[in-house]
């Protein structure tokens, strides 16, 4: 609390001064944010919209549950190489265009997957529902990269955290939505058309606000010091900085690894359960605990470190917290008839968990500046999503049939798998990550002592009779 004390006089003295320089925040970067956070959570719906209902999906198309998965793994597989190209889009081509490209694939992939149900004629729907998910999966690299980069663009300094977690929780918002709706509409096999079409909309929405309401990359005039050095390094160049911050490095790694054990739990969670006899309408309603508490606990994480700073204190307890809950989760998950401990575990992990990621996000920021927020963003997801793909070929591959009689309402026709051991590896490699972060992760906030540098050279420099005119400046358009 000292800390948080010492900041405050701080940050006042910082936008007082912002006023005086001319720094200004405009009320259409909420605009700029509603496009993006509605892209963000379109393309979420999109990703795990199979997930909930996987087994009914399987039995309709005559597909294994392991072709299902895949619907979701492209994700994290076309984003390993699109990735580097988005981060580069980000820095170089800009926001603006960025984010409508990123509309236009989005909306493309929608419709693509519907294709095989408009035309009766097509006997392997397969490849048209891959094919939507991979043009799905180049947007999500562009709209998962971009928060960060809106953050420090478009808002001042005591906004960019709650910006931040705004712009990256409506991509879990939407796994929420998608994990509720999906088994409301496909109770039986006849509703799968009726869910593609639905998820249509947003996308649709999203593209079309996306193309008529963004007008530009940046504002007129910058609403932070931050802002002003945004991107200040070339690409390349920007890269190799990163490549050299050990900091960062051990960031990226860890947090890329949180990332990749939350999304194979989010695709996993509904055939996990599923074999100790819980329905598909309660293991959506688990990730949407999950996803839910997570929300929360990102606003109130976010509301935090706006006006404490404590960046580094936040990740770490958060990532210890996880740890613990997600052994909890490894053990009650093998056992039958625990929905109300499952519910509340779910609920825990979304809380702590998801709470920790635009913070995180924030903070490579901080510790990578002056490089490019697409970059440092982008590349910390580029990570998460390459061991998100190793995480969940591991999991499902060390899975084994049960030949013993089984209260599984698992509906691929296989037989129940036994998810123990995987179950366990996935804690255990949340607390490895936990534990190299906790002991080995060491910061200075770049930005912020940048910014502060700049504030304390301007008030040393600027005399009394020069601070009469500075208030003009801030009228200058």
């Amino acid at each position: 609390m000292a800390r948080a004390e010492e900041d405050r006089p701080g940050a006042d003295a910082t936008s007082a001064l912002g006023a005086l320089l001319g720094y200004r925040a405009y009320a259409r970067r909420w605009v700029f944010l509603l496009v993006l956070s509605l892209l963000n959570f379109s393309n979420a719906t999109l990703w795990l919209s199979f997930a909930p209902v996987a087994d009914t999906i399987a039995h309709h198309f005559f597909l294994s549950t392991k072709q299902i998965n895949w619907l979701s793994l492209i994700y994290l597989v076309v984003s390993i190489p699109s990735g580097v190209v988005a981060i580069w889009v980000l820095d170089s081509v800009g926001l603006r265009w960025a984010t409508i490209v990123c509309a236009w694939l989005n909306f493309a992939g929608s419709v693509f997957r519907t294709l095989p149900f408009l035309f009766i004629e097509i006997q392997d729907p397969f490849p048209f529902l891959m094919g939507g998910q991979s043009l799905c999966a180049l947007a999500q690299t562009l709209v998962i990269f971009s928060p960060a980069k809106l953050a420090a663009l478009w808002f001042p300094e005591h906004q960019r955290a709650t910006a931040n977690m705004i712009g990256t929780m409506s991509n879990p918002l939407g796994i929420l939505v998608a994990n509720l709706l999906s088994p409301a509409l496909v109770k039986k096999e006849e509703g799968i058309p009726v869910m593609l079409g639905i998820y249509i909309i947003p996308a649709g929405l999203a593209c079309l606000l996306a193309i008529t309401c963004l007008w530009e990359s940046v504002p007129p005039s910058p609403p932070s010091a931050g802002a002003t050095h945004s991107t200040s390094e070339k690409f390349l160049d920007g890269l190799k900085l990163l490549l050299r911050n050990r900091a960062y490095i051990i960031l990226a790694v860890c947090f890329g690894g949180g990332i990749g054990i939350f999304s194979s739990f989010s695709v996993l969670l509904e055939q996990v359960l599923c074999v100790k006899g819980y329905s598909n309408e309660f293991a959506g309603l688990c990730g949407a605990l999950f996803i839910g508490f997570g929300v929360l606990g990102a606003l109130v994480l976010s509301l935090y470190v706006d006006r404490t700073k404590l960046f580094t204190e936040a990740v770490k307890i958060g990532f210890c917290l996880t740890s613990m809950v997600y052994v909890a989760f490894a053990l009650v998950s093998q056992l039958q008839g625990q929905t109300f401990a499952l519910a509340t575990l779910c609920s825990l992990l979304g809380f702590f968990g998801f709470s920790v990621a635009p913070i995180a996000m924030e903070l490579a920021v901080e510790c990578s500046f002056p490089v490019g927020e697409g970059a440092a963003a982008g590349l910390v997801i580029v990570l998460g999503q390459a061991e998100g793909v190793l995480v969940m070929v591991l999991l499902t591959g060390l899975t084994t049939r049960r030949a013993e009689p089984s209260v599984s309402t698992c509906q691929d026709g296989q037989g129940p798998l036994d998810w123990m051991v995987s179950m366990l590896l996935m804690a255990g490699l949340c607390t490895l990550f936990s534990c190299f972060l906790v002991f080995f992760f060491h910061t200075q906030y770049r930005r912020r002592q940048a910014e502060a540098n700049e504030s304390h050279s301007i008030q040393e420099d600027t005399s009394p009779e020069a601070a009469d005119h500075v208030p003009c400046l801030a009228a200058t358009p």
